[in-house]
């Protein structure tokens, strides 16, 4: 590791990974934290998903969304791709002094509201206030507790021939926040942010026991994610790159901004990792929802 901390080391890519292996899991080392996935089961009480996240995104409004809805989203779908079912969460802000109360109950607005569709109940949180330039106007985090509905075993159970499959178009979300953030007209390109409760349950069921993970491509996008479920392992994953759902609208910004889709951040897309049996199943159930319309099968597990 360097000597200080960079904006990589937020990236969720290597650097992410180099921090989390030299400082964090040496420090915290335990069965349930090994396991690295977006969520926990508590050890002791196998049914129970346990899953956190903080949300720093600039600017806090873009297209599709807000940093509010984005929270909620967010935690949710963690505990989803836990395999859980997302019941209650915690609230928590760092407001920086000066942020427009407005704004503020928009924010809240939009986090009551999403915490409505999602089905999932706040039952504590905390503000805390710091002074004006220590802030970036807000940040917050949500935790999330969920009951588990299966239990997926991962990676390490990962065959060659598995089918690796994406919900929906890749990086809408990356590509909506950087065209917001350089001020650009996004057109009709909107953020992925949904909650994946009602996409993650008919996955479950239509997997029938034979899914080996799943995980939301979030920072780092569908590419970072692929290349962490075989980090360190005799896999590979090859992709069909003309089978990977990518929108035009996100095609036209990534070429204006000098950005990849796969590496874009998607807020409402799932990546699911099954045997090959189970793939045609899985996508007809995803394309009977919201969100998964798009669904395909864009590649699979190889031996190195």
């Amino acid at each position: 590791m360097e000597n200080i901390i960079t904006l990589d080391y937020g990236s969720g890519g290597q650097k992410t990974a180099e921090l989390i292996d030299a400082l964090l899991l040496p420090a915290f080392d335990n069965p349930a934290l090994n396991e690295l996935g977006d969520g926990a089961c508590i050890p002791g009480n196998d049914h129970l998903v346990f899953s956190t996240d903080s949300f720093v995104v600039s600017p806090w409004k873009f297209p599709g969304g807000d940093i509010g809805k984005l929270c909620v989203c967010g935690t949710v779908n963690d505990v989803c791709m836990a395999a859980g079912i997302p019941k209650y969460l915690s609230l928590s802000f760092i407001i920086e002094e000066g942020f427009p109360v407005r704004d503020l109950e928009n924010i809240v607005r939009s986090i009551a509201l999403e915490a409505r569709l999602a089905n999932v109940t706040i039952v504590t949180g905390d503000t805390k206030v710091v002074e004006h330039g220590r802030g970036d106007g807000i940040y917050i985090n949500t935790s999330g507790i969920g009951f588990r509905l299966t239990q997926l075993p991962g990676k390490k159970d990962f065959r060659e021939g598995d089918a690796v499959i994406l919900s929906g178009s890749a990086g809408c979300h990356g590509a909506a926040i950087m065209m917001a953030r350089a001020g650009l007209n996004s057109g009709n390109l909107l953020s992925d942010c949904m909650p994946l409760n009602q996409l993650s349950a008919a996955t479950l069921q239509a997997g029938d026991g034979k899914i080996r993970i799943m995980r939301d491509p979030t920072r780092g996008g569908v590419a970072t994610t692929l290349t962490e479920f075989v980090e360190n392992s005799a896999f590979s994953i090859e992709l069909d790159e003309n089978a990977i759902p990518i929108d035009n609208s996100v095609t036209a910004a990534c070429d204006l901004l000098g950005l990849d889709p796969l590496y874009c951040a998607c807020e409402g897309r799932m990546l699911v990792i099954t045997a090959p049996q189970q793939a045609q199943a899985i996508i007809k159930a995803m394309q009977s929802l919201p969100g998964g319309r798009q669904a395909a099968v864009i590649g699979q597990v190889t031996t190195s």
